[in-house]
């Protein structure tokens, strides 16, 4: 018998696995709470920077630590971080950074609504006989893919001006959904000279259009560029055939029995620069039906194909289509609508449930 109790004091307590410097108690450090994510950030090579402490194990060896992300209300429970996405930083390595594109990607599969702001929750685990964990980080981010993806491919001419600098090769730009007849929206911010100009390359080494007067265009590249009348969101169409241009000065809304003002009267939207939308949140009729209009008149406005896809019913530049539908939602409630025209090859909106 005393054999046996002398066996069994030879074992040992374990030793606990601690994460320096406070155990169990450290979290994942952000370089930022907020992350803003736009076209231009797409090449950002560190829009998000993580670090945590090491992980320091009785036995010496490589420790493996894997980044786990999810929605905050994923992250406690009974099954809390079962669904994470796992993401392998490898061994010894103690810090992650997030290019923009990739952060991106990683907002839209964790289930972020693209132009929407949501919470991430980041932690880290840990492993070489036994895995343990930190405490999350949450961040705020704003994924900006749009959540139709719809392109038809026409050609387009950039529109580069003072308002972003001047340069083609970031430019937005108008399109040909019919022959000659380039169409489009720019934002033009206070301040400055609100010139700018076509192009039919993103640089200056080729066609570029200038001012010729009265709604007109010249290739001469020494001219100056069109001046639009101030700050605001336009619709530019030019015929580089013609050599004629136009702007039209908008603001939007939606209108149609689904929407609180009915036929009657627009429900506006607001802009959004940094997401490059249009949106309003109300509440919405599934028995009725609605459509995006501009300036509260009949003159632009969408409605949507038989494929779901926007499409003009109304607009001067463009003959009248008859043939389309209007929009509905597929249950009554609060919505958040976005519309989203930044891409003349890609005009799209969403319907957010709230």
């Amino acid at each position: 018998m005393a054999i046996s109790c002398m066996a069994l004091g030879c074992h040992k307590d374990a030793q606990l696995t601690t994460l320096a410097p406070v155990a169990f108690t450290s979290a994942v450090n952000a370089s930022t709470k907020q992350v803003i994510l736009s076209a231009a950030t797409d090449s950002t090579p560190a829009v998000l920077t993580l670090k945590w402490p090491a992980v320091i194990y009785p036995v010496k060896a490589h420790v493996t630590y894997t980044l786990q992300v999810d929605k905050p209300a994923d992250t406690v429970g009974a099954s809390a971080w079962a669904n994470a996405t796992a993401i392998l930083i490898g061994n010894d390595v103690l810090t992650k950074a997030f290019k923009g594109a990739d952060l991106n990607t990683l907002a839209l599969a964790v289930g972020i609504t693209a132009n929407d702001t949501a919470n991430m929750v980041f932690r880290v685990q840990a492993y070489q006989d036994r895995a343990v964990y930190t405490h999350g980080v949450t961040v705020s981010v704003s994924p900006w893919k749009p959540a139709v993806v719809f392109s038809h491919g026409w050609p387009v001419l950039w529109i580069p001006g003072d308002y972003q600098g001047w340069s083609p090769g970031t430019a937005p730009t108008v399109a040909a959904e019919q022959t000659n007849i380039y169409e489009g929206y720019i934002y033009q911010p206070a301040g400055g000279t609100h010139q700018f100009k076509f192009t039919n390359a993103q640089d200056w080494n080729h066609i570029n259009y200038g001012d010729a007067g009265n709604g007109t265009l010249t290739t001469d590249g020494n001219a100056a560029g069109m001046t639009l009348p101030g700050a605001g969101y336009y619709e530019l169409v030019c015929n580089p055939v013609t050599l004629t241009w136009n702007y039209t000065l908008t603001t939007w809304g939606i209108i149609g029995d689904a929407t609180p003002g009915g036929w009657n009267s627009d429900t506006q939207m607001s802009y959004d620069p940094i997401k490059q939308v249009w949106s309003v949140t109300c509440n919405m009729v599934a028995s009725g039906s609605f459509k995006f209009r501009a300036n509260n008149a009949w003159s632009i406005d969408f409605g949507v194909d038989a494929n779901g896809k926007l499409a003009y019913a109304d607009n001067p530049a463009y003959p009248y289509n008859g043939s389309l539908g209007n929009l509905t939602v597929p249950s009554s409630g609060n919505y958040t609508i976005t519309l989203d025209l930044h891409d003349p090859n890609n005009y799209n909106f969403t319907l957010k449930k709230n």
